[in-house]
């Protein structure tokens, strides 16, 4: 079993704006580090190392010949269930619901809908007070990836198990 998501890594440029966000020492608070900063499109979940390649074929069927998506994080930090702290991203609708579409019957869905894009920017205790940073920055997405979620208590990895090239 492996923890796996469908996601977008952000641009460098779009990491340094992220980066440059106020990251004040909160109890309870835990600040993500830049190379956890991605854009989850679909969670699996831990899902059966066997039903990988069944997500690979149906997330190429489902993205074969789709678009670069235009992406836009902003316009601030939002709040996210009181347990995260995140950084809006819009413009995945369209692509979320094809590959929410393409991969239900291999891994049910089971979290909460409808679909919020995010970059997690911290975890644990988020007061509300820390929610409401101003942010701004867009980029052309071209890819997207299935990615493995190896993390360890001490050590966070990810992997990415295959790339899906949008816009061409």
């Amino acid at each position: 079993m492996t923890r796996l998501f469908v996601a977008l890594w952000p641009p460098a440029d779009v990491v340094s704006t992220l980066a440059a966000l106020p990251r004040p020492n909160v109890p309870g608070v835990r600040w993500s580090a830049p190379d956890q900063w991605m854009v989850k499109v679909r969670p699996f979940g831990r899902v059966a190392d066997r039903l990988v390649e069944p997500l690979v074929t149906a997330l190429a069927d489902a993205l074969d010949g789709a678009p670069a998506i235009e992406c836009a994080v902003g316009p601030a930090t939002r709040r996210l269930g009181g347990q995260w702290l995140g950084a809006p991203v819009n413009g995945l609708d369209d692509l979320a619901a094809a590959i929410f579409e393409a991969t239900a019957e291999i891994v049910p869905v089971t979290h909460p809908q409808p679909f919020q894009a995010d970059i997690v920017l911290a975890r644990g205790r988020v007061p509300h007070d820390l929610a409401g940073a101003p942010v701004g920055a867009a980029w052309t997405a071209d890819a997207v990836f299935l990615v493995a979620n190896r993390s360890s208590p001490r050590d966070v990895r990810f992997d990415d198990l295959a790339e899906f090239r949008l816009g061409g």
